[in-house]
């Protein structure tokens, strides 16, 4: 599960065996967990699950993940072009 991002307690990151699933993160502090769809075709984000997430830490989660939204589709595009070719 590679890591993309630590901040303000939060580690964003991906799983590398989750089949052919459109680009996403997984986000967790503590107790909390939550993903997020990525929808770089239009610059934008989808909560698919929040477990134990308050409303100001989906707040605090879409910041990290808008100001790091290019980082975030880079790692992803540059893993899986890894894991296709070996």
């Amino acid at each position: 599960m590679p890591t993309i991002i630590k901040l303000k307690g939060w580690r964003i990151s991906f799983f590398a065996n989750e089949g052919n699933e459109p680009i996403h993160v997984h986000c967790n502090k503590s107790s909390s967990s939550c993903k997020f769809w990525i929808l770089p075709h239009i610059y934008d984000i989808r909560a698919e699950y929040l477990y134990g997430v308050t409303p100001k830490d989906v707040r605090e989660i879409r910041k990290i993940i808008f100001d790091n939204y290019y980082t975030i589709v880079e790692a992803w595009d540059s893993f899986q072009e890894r894991r296709n070719n070996g």
